[in-house]
């Protein structure tokens, strides 16, 4: 089988350690009424780092089995809410301790 690689949201993490469940969404046409549905499957993901938060939008690709569910591992984050939050927050920080300095002098 050659590789897949299937882009989909974090759903569930924390719970097993190393694994984390990511739902990967598609859209089909229905034959009669010409609709959109979303259809969508979820995956257990090896996570090797622990890294994976809610949310996150990542890559994961196809490998050997590694327990009896998981047949996937991830490749990448696409893009991560609370990462992005995180950063923003010690951003503001950084600014917040400059304007004191600046105010201070």
């Amino acid at each position: 089988m050659p590789p897949m690689s299937l882009v989909g949201q974090v759903t569930k993490v924390g719970y097993m350690s190393k694994t984390a469940t990511v739902t990967v969404s598609r859209f089909v046409v229905h034959p009669k009424t010409g609709k959109r549905l979303e259809r969508s499957k979820k995956y257990l993901a090896h996570d090797e780092t622990n890294q994976l938060r809610h949310h996150d939008t990542v890559l994961i690709r196809n490998c050997p089995p590694i327990s009896a569910r998981k047949r996937f591992t991830l490749e990448k984050v696409l893009k991560s809410p609370e990462g992005e939050r995180e950063a923003l927050h010690a951003r503001q920080a950084a600014d917040a301790g400059a304007a004191a300095a600046v105010a201070r002098s």
